[in-house]
C-alpha cells in the first residue's frame, strides 16, 4: 500500500521496519530554494530499504518516507520541541545540513506558517501510516516490536566526538521496549566483535520510539541508528556497497530474530 508520502507493505509478523529518513523527494518549487549543499541530500539515510530488504522476506511490515528530511523531519516532536536539550540538533523544519550548511538561499527561509503546512501535508501522513499499522499488527498478535531504522555518517562533529560506534542501540534509557527486549539485541551485539556498539548512547531514540514505545501497552520500540560506512559509501554520490551490506545484513537479521523471539518469550 502506497500513497505519494510513503510506502508500506503490510506484513504477517508482529514487527514493522519504519524508514523515517530514507525519503528523497523534494518538490520542485522548494527544492528551486534551497542551496546546491541541501540538494546533495547527504543527510538522507541512503538505502535502508534495501538494506533491511531481507526483512519483508522475514514477513515484517516496511514503512518508508518518499520525502527527504529537509522537506520535514518525520523523527521530530510536532511542536518541534528539542529531544536532547542542551545538544546542537536539527528541528522539525530543519534550515543547516548536518555539516551546519544553510538549507535555504537567502531570503528563502520558511516562515512559521510554511512550517505548520508542511506538517499537516508531509508530517501528518506517515505518521497516520504508523499508527494504523501498530493498530493493525498488535490486534492480531497481542504485541508488537516497532524497529525505528536510521543511519548517519560516522563522523559528525557537529554531534559527536571522533567516530560513532557502528551499531548505535536507542529505547529511550529504556522506557521503549520491556527490558528483555533490550536485552536480546544486546546479547546479539555482544555476541560479534566485527561491529562497534552501544545502547543508549549518543542517540538514544528520536520521536518515533519515544512517542510509540509503550511497552505496558504492548507496543515495544527501539531504534537503530548506524554507522554509514558500514554498508555505503559516505562521500557522494553515495553508493550502496554490496560488499559492505553482505556483512551487516546478517547481524540485523539476527538482531530483529532475537527480538521477535523475547517479543513472544
Amino acid at each position: 500500500m502506497d500513497s505519494p508520502f510513503y510506502t508500506l507493505h503490510r506484513g504477517t509478523l508482529p514487527l514493522l521496519v519504519s524508514f523515517p529518513h530514507a525519503g528523497t523527494q523534494i518538490p520542485d518549487a522548494l527544492a528551486a530554494r534551497m542551496t546546491p549543499e541541501a540538494l546533495q541530500l547527504a543527510d538522507v539515510d541512503w538505502h535502508l530499504p534495501q538494506l533491511y530488504a531481507f526483512a519483508k522476506e522475514m514477513g515484517a511490515s516496511l514503512l518508508g518516507a518518499c520525502f527527504a528530511r529537509h522537506v520535514i523531519d518525520l523523527n521530530r516532536p510536532p511542536e518541534g520541541t528539542s529531544l536532547y536539550p542542551g545538544q546542537d540538533v536539527t528541528g522539525l523544519l530543519p534550515l543547516d545540513t548536518f555539516r551546519k550548511q544553510p538549507l535555504y538561499r537567502p531570503g528563502q527561509t520558511p516562515v512559521a506558517a510554511e512550517a505548520e503546512e508542511r506538517r499537516g501535508r508531509y508530517w501528518q501522513p506517515y505518521h497516520d501510516a504508523l499508527r494504523a499499522e501498530l493498530d493493525r499488527l498488535r490486534a492480531a498478535h497481542g504485541s508488537v516490536v516497532l524497529w525505528d531504522a536510521h543511519s548517519i555518517a560516522s563522523r559528525l562533529p557537529r554531534f559527536f566526538d571522533g567516530k560513532l560506534p557502528d551499531m548505535n542501540l536507542g529505547t529511550a534509557d529504556g522506557r521503549s521496549c520491556a527490558p528483555h527486549l533490550q536485552a536480546a539485541v544486546e546479547a546479539v551485539l555482544g555476541q560479534q566483535s566485527a561491529f562497534t556498539h552501544v545502547s543508549n548512547g549518543r542517540f538514544k531514540g528520536g520521536h518515533i520510539t519515544r512517542h510509540y514505545g509503550a511497552p505496558k501497552n504492548g507496543v515495544h520500540a527501539l531504534q537503530l541508528e548506524m554507522c554509514q560506512s558500514t554498508y555505503m559509501d559516505e562521500t557522494a554520490p553515495f553508493a550502496y556497497r554490496p560488499d559492505l551490506a553482505a556483512q551487516a545484513q546478517p547481524l540485523l537479521r539476527n538482531m530483529l530474530d532475537a527480538v521477535l523471539k523475547a517479543r513472544a518469550g
